[in-house]
């Protein structure tokens, strides 16, 4: 309410309105009703959208989808989501008219527009704060977190929150171990943690399991010049996180689930030297557009990915560039800017359909109607 009052305070008939995120799902229904229908009001959701099966526990579904019919664009990170979307509001608000075909909505005498939309990175900014480390910094990383120099490196970087998966991805790096000891001492997988929400129970008893479970993989497999794993949840500048990107010999990207993933975008724009490899799980959206030429993994599978890491491990020279060229072209053509455009794109398209319908109506209220 705040926030949609404060947004009525300055929009007018020529304004757009532009959402970011679940933070905000009842705003849009309260600024519509309170703003000029010539207005627009767009919404960018940046988290994954569940299946019906599993939107029917929410307490309070029916006002999120409401709410979110408030908008006169609704835009997803991929099209499963706009589709499972679309599905809840057929399912759930029986007087909503859903257009699977159009991806439209009419309900409450408006139509909303879903689109499918994919966010992207600023991938030039991490190519040239990739290039722009040298080897210095990485030497002092190593030494600075006990890394022994010229140690294979793998690479995890997470939100300490449930959805990421890290305790499966730290299950799997054990089975590895257990099934590849020549590779003791000689790969070394750092994880790089922030810690959130901290001041709920169940995300520190979350990291707390986390932390255990990394001191118990150092001592079953650890030496007195070498660790499995090097954990840290200090704050790192971003010229480290790039350079740590640049010379990771394999990313493990393995959320449980994840609407994009912007991580897995980072590190290969960051690959400048066209040598590393991802493991991407299965359930993020960035896989949609990346899942081809990453290694796909399934973060609930110990055996799978550990089998992943292996195969990342051993493959050749020629098959890693290969597959990174590919994901870089990707990355690129579908960068933040490219996402950006086509959200404005589609956020003018309906404004100037707004626009237009406005026009009609008022042309209409002054004008003695045809007659027949």
């Amino acid at each position: 309410e705040r926030f949609a009052d404060a947004v009525i305070d300055h929009a007018d008939a020529n304004a757009v309105v532009w959402l970011q995120d679940y933070h905000l799902a009842l705003a849009p229904r309260l600024i519509r009703g309170s703003i000029p229908d010539s207005a627009t009001v767009a919404h960018f959701w940046h988290i994954p959208w569940p299946t019906p099966t599993t939107f029917r526990h929410c307490p309070a579904g029916g006002h999120v989808l409401e709410g979110l019919l408030g908008n006169d664009l609704l835009g997803f990170h991929v099209a499963d989501y706009a589709d499972r979307f679309l599905d809840c509001v057929d399912r759930f608000l029986r007087t909503a008219d859903v257009d699977r075909a159009r991806r439209t909505v009419r309900y409450d005498g408006r139509t909303t527009r879903v689109v499918a939309t994919p966010m992207g990175v600023d991938a030039e900014a991490y190519d040239s704060d990739a290039r722009s480390s040298d080897a210095g910094r990485l030497t002092a990383l190593f030494e600075a977190y006990g890394i022994p120099q010229g140690t294979t490196l793998g690479l995890g970087l997470d939100r300490l929150d449930y959805t990421k998966g890290v305790p499966e991805r730290l299950a799997a790096i054990e089975r590895f171990f257990e099934r590849n000891p020549d590779w003791r001492g000689e790969f070394t997988f750092m994880q790089k943690a922030t810690p959130s929400r901290t001041e709920i129970e169940t995300y520190q008893r979350y990291g707390d399991l986390v932390r255990g479970d990394v001191r118990r993989i150092n001592r079953r497999f650890g030496a007195a010049d070498w660790q499995p794993i090097v954990y840290t949840e200090d704050v790192l500048p971003r010229a480290d996180l790039c350079t740590l990107y640049r010379h990771a010999d394999v990313m493990v990207v393995s959320p449980l689930v994840d609407g994009m993933n912007l991580v897995a975008q980072e590190y290969v724009a960051a690959s400048v030297d066209g040598d590393g490899a991802l493991l991407l799980s299965d359930r993020t959206g960035a896989h949609e557009r990346l899942g081809s030429h990453a290694l796909t993994i399934d973060p609930t599978d110990v055996d799978g990915t550990a089998a992943q890491l292996e195969y990342a491990l051993s493959m050749s020279a020629t098959e890693r560039q290969r597959r990174l060229n590919t994901l870089r072209q990707r990355v690129f053509s579908g960068d933040i800017q490219s996402w950006m455009t086509t959200q404005f794109d589609w956020i003018r398209r309906v404004h100037g359909d707004a626009t237009s319908a406005d026009e009609t109506d008022r042309r209409d209220s002054r004008e003695p109607a045809p007659s027949l």
